[in-house]
């Protein structure tokens, strides 16, 4: 499988490969998730570790049967050649109700097909009331009059 953005990237391009990553999430869709990254991309999420679709498709299975009604926004922090660096949130609750927003950096590299071959990302969890949420779409890909992260002041 390839990507239909392909590195080097410009400004406009790693925008868009952003964009499409986030939506990839938004549908936790393991699966389709797991078809943005090479067979044997290899990841470093918190202290996990994972290699390949197969351990991407697992390790994001688990997730999203712990982080319910996830939504989540990314934006572009830096970019060149092949790789691109956002900061992220997102915001889920748990199967008792407490909702939380998590805050992150990942730093990825990309194959000349456009895959995901490296993704690093650094995550911290804060707990918020349901009333201080600032994610309200329905579930899947967030609409494009959302504000951003940067129009959020997060």
């Amino acid at each position: 499988m390839t990507s239909s953005v392909r590195p080097p990237f410009t400004r406009d391009t790693a925008i868009e490969k952003v964009r499409l990553a986030e939506d990839a999430w938004n549908t936790r869709d393991p699966g389709k998730v797991a078809l943005g990254y090479s067979v044997d991309s290899r990841w470093r999420n918190r202290a996990e570790f994972v290699t390949g679709r197969e351990e991407i498709i697992a390790f994001l299975t688990r997730k999203w049967t712990r982080e319910l009604d996830y939504r989540l926004i990314k934006e572009l922090w830096a970019f060149t050649g092949n790789r691109i660096a956002v900061r992220f949130a997102y915001e889920c609750h748990d199967d008792s109700g407490q909702w939380y927003r998590s805050y992150g950096n990942e730093n990825w590299e990309f194959n000349a097909d456009g895959l995901m071959v490296h993704r690093h990302a650094s995550i911290n969890d804060l707990p918020i009331a349901e009333t201080d949420r600032k994610y309200h779409w329905p579930l899947g890909r967030r609409p494009d009059d959302h504000p951003g992260l940067s129009d959020l002041g997060l």
